[in-house]
């Protein structure tokens, strides 16, 4: 049966927001490579799907085919204005600056950022995913759509208002692709309206206020990535602590010899100036590491892998000028700082403290600052800079704006994630691990530019910073040519909307709806497959032309778990679009891909004598290798499709039963008892028993 994990959200959690209101609604966009979460309340800040430290990095998944890629360990949104008065319901009082916001840590959505519509759009709902009748992919699990509309240009946007206590009312668009050269990046668009309504009813109680000063104040708090973080053997990469930031299109040439001009020196014709609004980051070094952390590579597996390749960052497509003059001020982002993520304006905020919001304040409107964070840090160590305990944060600020009665301000902005393939991690941090442990040896490693060095810190390096290139040409481009194509990009064809994978005897059948058929430029379908677990790269099985609505899969070995996408693909007429590379078009492995496994299993046999124990005997130091990602599993084959296992000691003592009710001639164990005992070395009995009272007896020896 398949298992729902829920994540349960804390409402008290003690140390990081003792004013937090009730759980939050979360919804997840899982169609493309990059994979996160979203909350009503407006912001994702640290913890806030499920309230566990554990989960201090969670979201921003990239590449989201494998586990553990989360890049993110929190955010926030605030918003500031001066000479404010409160609302009576708030107590009245004036204040010099007035700042509302839900996290970095801490949210209220009673008085401050208050959920009022929350809902996921589809441009058409996720395919029915079935896996010997049993729900098998992961959207049928996560994904609920609270409205279809087919006239949707993206294939997923999250539509998210929220009143705030300043008479602010948000509006928060996110648009997500699953098409193949746009699945890296969310859009958020943002409209900020001076609606007055300073609580959760439709009343409105501050219909003239006019707000001065008014600034959208952003932070990111980005970590790279999980996986490389749990493996460093190190505590605090988890939190960021040697996070490298970054910034781009924020500095003249009169701020210092090494800067070339901002983003609207570029627009005015200056080709050296920056071209693009972004702030980034990726895992820098750490003092307490035994070894070079850029990219962190896997020392303490063994396979040297390159487990934190990631760039992640944000760009600004457009904010506006003001109230009345919506053109693009491309000298917004007005704030590009950086800031220590466990400084004291990060604690959950409290917006009845003037001294509190005073100091948000000076964050708020620091301007740009200058040198960067990467140059301050230089070779030099993250963790170590301003005596940091957590790490920096990156920060946006726009503004400031005069609002008056129902003006709004429009702010549009790009999150990506990009890096190394897993092929190139893979490549890159084996050659880095034989130098590592045998540092005697001669190695002379190609760099990305073809030239060489006998240095494997400066060969890996080099390579995981054209992580750097990819996110500004992958990511950031791509989603700016799609914003200035006002999202009109060519799409694949749609998935199949059903998908079958049926356990069979001789074969495991796959079955699929043609209604991807009538799509203009249609090609045919494409079927992976991989064998052991879902959660990693997959081959292609066979390609098919259009018509095609089955196949049977006969190279399936018995006693081996599979797992299987579909996708459809273009024939490339329709995707001339500068947003694109060019090519055939292919739908999303995530539409499809089965997250339960399928079997070969063989007819059922009415001889008992046939009964065999596979692997007999089952030997611990060839685990991995009997049966990939099932390293416990023994399989009881050729028996009869009905009958009862019960499993003994060589003693005599029952420590299992299978009911064994499927049909088939396969059924398996996975070596523990009815409590859920790993069972240790000895030999084992299996009495095989049918509904009409035949038996068979064998013996099997476990070796741990």
């Amino acid at each position: 049966m398949r298992r729902f994990h829920i994540g349960l959200m804390a409402l008290l959690l003690i140390g990081i927001a003792p004013d937090r209101g009730a759980a939050q609604d979360v919804k997840w966009i899982k169609i493309g490579m990059l994979q996160s979460w979203f909350r009503s309340d407006g912001c994702e800040p640290e913890v806030g799907r499920t309230g566990l430290q554990s989960d201090q990095q969670d979201g921003m998944r990239w590449p989201a085919l494998f586990p553990r890629q989360d890049n993110v360990a929190a955010k926030a949104l605030w918003i500031g204005t001066t000479n404010y008065t409160d609302a009576e319901q708030y107590g009245g009082l004036s204040y010099p600056y007035k700042v509302v916001h839900v996290g970095p840590r801490g949210w209220d959505v009673d008085r401050e950022f208050m959920p009022i519509e929350f809902k996921l759009i589809g441009r058409f709902d996720h395919p029915q995913v079935f896996v010997d009748g049993t729900p098998g992919s992961d959207l049928m699990f996560n994904e609920q759509l609270d409205e279809v509309d087919p006239n949707l240009f993206c294939d997923r946007m999250i539509y998210n208002v929220v009143n705030t206590s300043i008479g602010i009312t948000m509006t928060r668009k996110i648009y997500a692709w699953a098409q193949q050269y746009h699945d890296n990046y969310f859009i958020y668009e943002y409209v900020f309206k001076n609606t007055g309504n300073v609580d959760k009813d439709p009343e409105i109680e501050r219909p003239n206020q006019t707000l001065e000063n008014v600034w959208f104040f952003f932070q990111y708090r980005y970590a790279v990535s999980r996986e490389g973080a749990e493996w460093t053997g190190l505590n605090s990469p988890r939190w960021g602590i040697n996070a490298m930031l970054s910034t781009r299109g924020e500095a003249k040439e009169s701020d210092g010899d090494q800067y070339t001009g901002d983003y609207e020196d570029w627009l005015n014709g200056d080709p050296d100036a920056d071209s693009l609004r972004v702030q980034f980051s990726w895992m820098g070094r750490h003092s307490k590491a035994a070894y070079d952390l850029i990219g962190s590579p896997d020392v303490a597996g063994g396979t040297g892998r390159l487990g934190a390749p990631q760039f992640i960052g944000v760009i600004t497509l457009h904010a506006d000028k003001s109230a009345t003059d919506k053109s693009d001020d491309p000298q917004q982002p007005r704030t590009t700082t950086y800031e220590q993520s466990d400084d004291p304006p990060t604690r959950p905020n409290d917006q009845f403290d003037p001294a509190r919001m005073a100091e948000e304040w000076k964050w708020i409107t620091k301007g740009h600052r200058l040198p960067r964070h990467d140059e301050v840090v230089g070779d030099g160590f993250p963790d170590l800079l301003e005596g940091t305990p957590g790490g920096f944060s990156n920060m946006n600020g726009y503004g400031p704006y005069t609002l008056g009665p129902g003006d709004s301000i429009r702010i549009v902005l790009a999150e990506g994630v990009h890096g190394l393939s897993r092929e190139k991690c893979i490549e890159i941090g084996k050659q880095w691990y034989e130098a590592y442990i045998n540092p005697s040896g001669s190695y002379t490693f190609t760099l990305p530019d073809g030239s060489t060095t006998t240095d494997k810190d400066e060969f890996k390096n080099a390579w995981v910073m054209t992580g750097k290139d990819s996110l500004f040409i992958n990511v950031f481009g791509r989603a700016r040519t799609n914003y200035r194509l006002n999202y009109n990009i060519p799409q694949p064809p749609p998935p199949p909307a059903l998908f079958e994978v049926n356990s069979g005897g001789d074969r495991i059948q796959l079955s699929w709806s043609d209604n991807a058929e009538s799509w203009p430029g249609f090609a045919g379908y494409r079927i992976y497959r991989q064998e052991a677990r879902f959660d990693t790269t997959f081959e292609l099985l066979a390609e098919l032309p259009p018509g095609t609505t089955s196949y049977d899969d006969v190279t399936a070995i018995r006693g081996v778990q599979y797992f299987y996408y579909i996708t459809t693909i273009s024939d490339g007429s329709n995707n001339n679009s500068p947003a694109n590379p060019g090519g055939p078009l292919e739908s999303s492995l995530f539409w499809t891909r089965t997250i339960e496994p399928a079997f070969l299993k063989r007819p059922a046999v009415s001889n008992m004598d046939s009964i065999r124990v596979v692997p007999n005997p089952f030997y611990i130091r060839a685990r991995n290798y009997q049966y990939p990602g099932e390293p416990d599993k023994i399989t009881f084959l050729d028996i009869p499709g009905r009958c009862t296992i019960k499993i003994y000691t060589e003693r005599g003592d029952l420590i299992k039963t299978i009911e064994h009710t499927d049909g088939s001639g396969d059924e398996s164990w996975d070596s523990t008892t009815e409590y859920g005992q790993v069972v240790v070395s000895g030999v084992y009995i299996a009495v095989f028993e049918t509904p009409d009272g035949k038996k068979a007896i064998r013996k099997f020896v476990i070796i741990r």
